[in-house]
Formats: structure tokens, C-alpha cells, sequence
């Protein structure tokens, strides 16, 4: 199936709304593939990474879908003349999808990442409120286990022994989009969402910003106010680097086509 992608920052972003997004995912649970596809959800913050990061890039160039989740990104886009339909936002996505599913096609999803327990709570709240999607394992990973050959294997073991339609990664970025991709051949499920603190939010752990706040593309302000000793730093960063991204992207926009990853 042709797919409409825009090519920008370095890579290429699928045009799709969010139906669309969740319709591909449905196909991708019905059509198995040769292998887990998964989901990367770019914001600010993964465009600022991706200028100096190979591996993510390569992460991006095999995943099978590129959503927009960043406001900002999406107004780029837009300002750069290759629009993008609508932000698609992991912590959206997800939700979205569970909703999609019905008696006659349920989902099981497993939970890797968050806080001890955090994920047991999120698992219980998921099953309460849609009764058509199974939550088949939870697990959240100490400090440092993506540097832990043993940690990968009980990880990759709980998962394959669950086999869920849906593997819900929220490790955080870049961490949870490298892991993915490279043990994207041995993970058992048919498809991978990495979509940071959206277990959190499931849990109600964290709280997302008003909808009239996520409209007028100031979620990221509401974070900050929520967790300013990690997030200020980070924010501020990528509010210096970005617009020189955009303004590269716009400047020399043969440069953007030259880098684009194809997948």
C-alpha cells in the first residue's frame, strides 16, 4: 500500500490522521508480518535528538510508522509547505486504539516500563474500562537494564511467553525506540507502540494537560509545570536548537532530501 510521507528532519513522517493510524495498527494485528512493527512518536525533543543520533535515526528508518506527535512539528511542517494532516500523539494513540477494539476483534497488550507498580496499576485501569483489550504481562525494568545482556532476555522472555497483539514500550526516548529496534526480530507481538509516559497517564500517575491547552499546543508547558527539575533543562534546550532546525530545513531544503531515511 502506497503510503503519504513527508520528508523532514532527517526522516520521513506519515502523513495520517489519527484513524488512520489506528486502522493501520487493526491491519497490522489481523496481517501478521515477519517480524514486530513498531511505532516511533516524534516530538521536539526526538527531532533535536535525531540531528545527532545515528542509531535513532536508523530506529526511525525501520519502524513502520512515523506519527507526529509534537505540536511544534506539526506547525513546521506546515510553515516548511509539506503539511501533516494532525498531531498524533502517542499518549492519544493508545487509548484510541484500545477503544477500536470489540468482541469481535479484542486486543492483549503488555506494559513494559514506568515505576515499580505503576504498571499493575495502569493494567487494571486499562481492563475496567475497555472490556475488550487483555493485559497479558506488565513489567518495569531497573536503571541501566538496556546495558544488561540477562535483563534483555527475562524482558524479551516475559514478552514472547504473553505474545500480545500489542507491546506498549514507555521507556522514555531515545532509550525505548533503540531497544525496540533492535530486538525488533525477537519480539513476539505483532506490534510495538513506543509512547514514553503514556503508562503513566494510563495509571493516572501523571496527569495530561486540558484538552484546550493540548489545542492551543501548550502541553508542553504543562509538563514543565509538572516535573520542572527533569523537564526545564530539556525544554529549554530544544526550544534554542529547534527553530535552527526549522530554519536549516527551510533554508536548504535539498540538504533535508539528501539525509531523508527510507524505509
Amino acid at each position: 500500500m502506497m503510503q503519504n510521507r513527508q520528508k523532514l528532519f532527517g526522516v520521513e513522517i506519515d502523513a495520517v490522521r489519527m484513524n488512520e493510524a489506528v486502522d493501520r495498527i487493526f491491519r497490522w494485528i489481523d496481517q501478521p508480518q515477519d517480524q514486530c512493527q513498531f511505532v516511533v512518536t516524534p516530538n521536539v525533543d526526538h527531532t533535536v535528538l535525531l540531528r545527532e543520533n545515528e542509531q535513532l535515526r536508523n530506529a526511525y528508518r525501520d519502524s513502520g510508522m512515523v506519527l507526529a506527535d509534537g505540536h511544534p512539528v506539526v506547525l513546521a511542517a506546515r510553515f516548511l509547505g509539506k503539511p501533516l494532516p494532525e498531531r498524533v500523539p502517542g499518549s492519544d494513540l493508545v487509548p484510541r486504539v484500545f477503544s477500536a477494539a470489540d468482541d469481535r476483534t479484542p486486543i492483549t497488550t503488555f506494559l513494559l516500563g514506568a515505576a515499580n507498580g505503576i504498571a499493575d496499576t495502569a493494567a487494571e485501569n486499562i481492563e475496567s474500562k475497555w472490556e475488550n483489550v487483555y493485559v497479558t504481562g506488565t513489567y518495569s525494568p531497573p536503571i541501566g537494564f538496556e546495558n544488561d545482556t540477562a535483563e534483555c532476555e527475562k524482558i524479551l522472555a516475559l514478552i514472547n511467553r504473553a505474545q500480545p497483539d500489542i507491546l506498549i514500550v514507555g521507556l522514555g526516548a531515545p532509550k525505548q525506540e533503540l531497544w525496540t529496534h533492535k530486538f525488533q526480530d525477537r519480539i513476539n507481538s505483532r506490534v510495538a507502540l513506543c509512547v514514553g509516559a503514556t503508562i503513566d497517564f494510563l495509571a493516572g500517575e501523571k496527569k495530561r494537560a486540558p484538552r484546550w491547552v493540548q489545542a492551543i499546543g501548550m502541553e508542553w508547558l504543562h509538563r514543565i509545570g509538572t516535573d520542572p527539575k527533569r523537564l526545564f533543562k530539556r525544554y529549554a534546550k530544544d526550544a534554542w536548537i529547534f527553530p535552527q532546525l526549522v530554519w536549516s530545513e527551510w533554508a536548504n531544503p535539498e540538504e533535508s532530501d539528501a539525509v531523508t531515511l527510507t524505509r
